[in-house]
């Protein structure tokens, strides 16, 4: 028999279940704020009927999942994360959404009800897959034939106001070479080429994938987002070893870099997304 609890991807569980989840579950509204967004075009992408069983993969505090049950028969929001999953069922219940429910679990090797769901989405929580292609398949084998999936992911860092923010930093601190292809991370889809081989390797069809640009609420104030910035757990890792007083310089640089994008009501980026759809075969 299957192991429900069946973890392969460890180190993304160990971060999600570290600082990074609770990071992402302490400023909820804050998270939300910078990714909803992408919300309605996702969701008009998935065409979620009133009959649908939709899944939600990597659904964090459950913004996406709940928005979904609104329309859905149910919804299923699953993730690797603990303290997220305590916000995403504390919210739906505040919401007095009774057709949610929320599963801790890695969507890579999960045994899924074969052909349970209509709709499969992904609100940024499809990059860190150690094994994309069988996670998919695996995503796959979940949805009836016929069923639909629909995600959105980040394109190349530079395509991102956020690159003039990292370079700001960049001068006071070492960061990663964000240039670089990885395999698995927040760019690790942001080649449409490899999002459709890795599609059509899981056994998708009818693969699209179209641009999105949006705009992203980072903060009240430069000196706000920029402490945001600093909060986030990637960041909190890149500056690990640095020197305090050059992440002191770096998070003032960044304070002057958000300056460009503060507006009346608050610091503005935009981002660029793919929004990726696809169909498993009836």
């Amino acid at each position: 028999m299957a192991d429900d609890n069946r973890i392969v991807n460890t180190h993304q569980f160990e971060a999600w279940n570290g600082y990074e989840g609770r990071h992402w579950a302490e400023h909820q509204a804050r998270y939300d704020a910078l990714n909803d967004p992408a919300n309605t075009p996702l969701l008009d992408a998935a065409r979620i009927e009133p009959t649908d069983s939709v899944l939600d993969i990597g659904c964090g505090n459950g913004r996406l999942t709940r928005l979904a049950a609104r329309t859905a028969r149910r919804a299923v929001g699953v993730d690797l994360s603990a303290p997220m999953l305590e916000r995403a069922r504390a919210s739906a219940a505040a919401e007095h959404l009774t057709n949610v429910t929320h599963l801790q679990a890695d969507a890579q090797v999960h045994p899924f009800e074969e052909a349970s769901f209509d709709v499969a989405l992904s609100r940024f929580g499809i990059m860190f897959f150690a094994d994309p292609v069988a996670a998919f398949a695996n995503i796959g084998r979940a949805l009836r034939p016929g069923g639909r999936l629909a995600f959105v992911c980040p394109q190349t860092v530079d395509r991102l106001d956020q690159s003039v923010i990292f370079a700001a930093v960049a001068e006071h601190v070492t960061l990663p070479d964000f240039s670089q292809k990885t395999e698995t991370g927040p760019a690790s889809f942001a080649d449409p080429d490899r999002t459709t081989h890795v599609l059509a390797g899981a056994g998708f069809d009818a693969i699209t994938v179209n641009p999105l640009e949006v705009v992203q609420a980072w903060g009240t104030d430069p000196a706000d987002a920029a402490d945001f910035l600093f909060g986030w757990g990637p960041m909190r890792h890149w500056l690990r070893d640095a020197a305090p007083g050059n992440v002191d310089r770096a998070r003032q640089a960044a304070a002057d870099a958000f300056r460009t994008y503060t507006t009346a009501k608050g610091v503005h980026l935009t981002a660029r997304y793919w929004l990726v759809t696809a169909t498993w075969p009836a």
